[in-house]
């Protein structure tokens, strides 16, 4: 069967060959993945999206082997629309005992959660139309009225945590922190820099990271 995507299997046993189970050739990565592994080639990491626990843990994993494999900064990229408390902090304690330097850049929007991972790297830059949101995430909980106090406390404990970590890295106090959470307003680019959530607005001229490949368009007749 020369040049068939798939080949018979036979069947365990002292039985009949069994009918035939496709093998299918594996498929070459898709084009996210393509731009992800040559990102990280430029020891840049990409947070998007929602940062859930899995989402957290990638980002952590490739924070980690990118601080083992070399001594150059690390480029974390962040446009995050929200997320849970407990894979920002995770995220937010990788970064801090890192060896090597994780420098910040706000393309889009960062909501909740993800603020803090902002926050506490060591230069944070602001595309210039960027905006953070620096608010407490909704969380719901379910069971017996014992565990649902429980369960309150803590996710105050770990909110309380989170805005003293964000406090440390702004240079405002908690009281503030958590007030301008309560509010839940957006802030701008210039205004993120003015609260202490990041260093700078980046210019039209910044450096920008450029993959390899061949060029895209016509070439000249």
């Amino acid at each position: 069967m020369t040049g068939s995507p798939w080949s018979a299997q036979l069947s365990s046993g002292t039985g009949s060959p069994g009918p035939p189970e496709p093998v299918w050739p594996a498929e070459p990565p898709g084009p996210q993945a393509w731009v992800r592994e040559k990102l990280f080639d430029l020891r840049v990491v990409s947070l998007t999206g929602l940062l859930d626990d899995g989402r957290g843990s990638q980002v952590g994993a490739e924070l980690m082997t990118l601080d083992a494999v070399g001594d150059g900064a690390v480029h974390l990229q962040i446009d995050s629309d929200g997320g849970s408390l407990s894979a920002a902090l995770a995220l937010m304690d990788i970064i801090d005992v890192l060896g090597v330097p994780v420098r910040a850049t706000c393309v889009g929007r960062i909501v909740g959660p993800a603020v803090g991972v902002l926050a506490v790297c060591s230069h944070r830059s602001m595309a210039p139309h960027a905006r953070v949101r620096l608010v407490e995430p909704n969380v719901e909980f379910a069971g017996r009225a014992g565990d649902l106090q429980q369960m309150a406390a803590a996710h105050a404990d770990q909110w309380r945590s989170f805005c003293s970590r964000v406090s440390e890295a702004t240079g405002q106090t908690l009281e503030r922190v958590m007030d301008v959470a309560d509010r839940g307003a957006y802030l701008s680019a210039e205004e993120a820099v003015e609260y202490g959530l990041a260093d700078e607005v980046m210019m039209p001229d910044a450096p920008l990271h450029r993959l390899p490949g061949r060029p895209i368009g016509f070439a000249p007749g």
